[in-house]
């Protein structure tokens, strides 16, 4: 379902599942592969994940593997744990990751564009937490990286709520970085991320590292990390490329 093509230096994984884009397990343990190939991949200094359908980024989570799991069916060889793998490696790739969001990113599709390090969007784009009002609550990530990109209200008022929100309102929360035109949107992106993919691969990755790890540190932590990641950048260390264990 995942299709990759290199443009330069930015590999592009545009995601196709007609009719509506829905994402299942064995989809997300098809992007956990693909992206292990492309970590290793010296020409590509970023990745880039759009949608591949008109009106979708990625709809939704499978609505069918999800039910199967809930019943106590078979959930198939892959399981739920491949939403786990799958986020994890956005983060592990030595190259940023960023999801351009053409169109409906809701619950699951959400999900996934948060676990990248960075969001663009299309006018068509849409964003939403389905799961609340269907009993559950978001499972991949949804209730904790929300509330540390805009803060805990606002992500509460859009995890609890339900509410549809555009890219205009997406950008103004920061959810997404930048909108960028609808007409020529790969065309946009990939001028977007001409400042990120011309840098050299072995800082661009080193900075990555420094800012996913930190995040999530105190700050005498980060800032033993940033030294740590500094000192081995300048005996050029590959092994640090990584941002974790993969």
């Amino acid at each position: 379902m995942w299709d990759a093509e290199r443009h330069d230096k930015v590999a592009v994984l545009t995601y196709t599942r007609p009719p509506e884009n829905v994402i299942g397990f064995a989809d997300l343990a098809e992007l956990d592969d693909v992206l292990l190939r492309w970590a290793g991949d010296d020409r590509a200094r970023v990745i880039v994940l759009t949608g591949g359908l008109p009106g979708y980024f990625i709809a939704h989570a499978d609505l069918a593997d999800v039910a199967a799991l809930a019943h106590g069916g078979d959930a198939g060889p892959h399981g739920p744990d491949a939403w786990e793998r799958a986020i994890s490696r956005l983060s592990a790739v030595p190259q940023p990751v960023i999801a351009a969001v053409n169109g409906q990113a809701w619950g699951g599709g959400f999900e996934l564009a948060l676990g990248c390090l960075m969001r663009v969007a299309s006018p068509a784009a849409t964003f939403r937490f389905v799961e609340v009002a269907d009993g559950a609550i978001p499972g991949a990530g949804g209730t904790q990286r929300l509330p540390r990109l805009i803060g805990l209200p606002r992500a509460a008022r859009l995890i609890l709520g339900g509410e549809v929100i555009g890219a205009e309102e997406a950008h103004r929360l920061g959810i997404v970085e930048t909108v960028l035109p609808e007409a020529g949107f790969l065309d946009a992106v990939l001028s977007w991320t001409a400042p990120f993919a011309t840098q050299p691969r072995h800082s661009l990755a080193a900075a990555k590292r420094a800012l996913v790890q930190g995040a999530s540190l105190r700050l005498d932590q980060g800032l033993a990390l940033e030294q740590d990641i500094f000192r081995r950048l300048l005996s050029a260390d590959e092994d640090m490329l990584y941002c974790r264990d993969t």
